[in-house]
């Protein structure tokens, strides 16, 4: 049987951007990225988490507004390799009346009913229901305080869906 899948948001569970803007997280290093737009912007990363996701037993992929420039700033800073990723062209930040998150629909499809764990700041709700209701695998969503990022009990309930998810 093939691993679960690991769908990893970006800003959120491994830039806590939220926390204080003068305190950078104990563990954490600072990045600048330069966008296209001419904006930096600061990104707050662990160096220790890469290791921490490549050793939990998933396929890991981008679920991220960063897509692939995820493997051009962020994965080289917190030691993962080139990782495939959801391609969002088309449906950033657009709002859907139902209130699902414009990520949950392009994430199940790319699941294809494999097992999958997700992880963002964003979910709802709406999104459990929409991937129970769309997806036959199992699933979990795992909501990450963008002021904390990825934590000790979040890398422990990762494990254990991932065990699960392989019986």
């Amino acid at each position: 049987m093939s691993r679960p899948l690991l769908f990893l948001d970006v800003d959120g569970p491994l830039n806590p951007y939220a926390a204080q803007p003068e305190r950078r997280p104990e563990g954490y290093t600072t990045i600048r990225v330069t966008l296209n737009t001419g904006r930096r912007l600061r990104v707050w990363l662990h160096p220790d988490h890469g290791r921490a996701l490549l050793g939990l037993g998933y396929e890991l992929c981008w679920a991220t507004t960063w897509m692939d420039s995820a493997n051009r700033w962020i994965a080289p800073v917190i030691g993962l390799p080139e990782l495939p990723y959801v391609d969002f062209t088309g449906v950033l930040f657009a709002e859907r009346p139902d209130g699902v998150h414009w990520k949950t629909e392009r994430i199940v499809a790319y699941a294809r009913g494999r097992p999958f764990a997700w992880v963002d700041d964003e979910q709802s709700p709406a999104d459990g229901t929409f991937v129970g209701a769309h997806h036959p695998g199992p699933a979990l969503l795992l909501h990450v305080n963008p002021r904390l990022g990825l934590r000790e009990e979040d890398f422990a309930a990762l494990a254990e869906f991932a065990n699960t998810a392989r019986e």
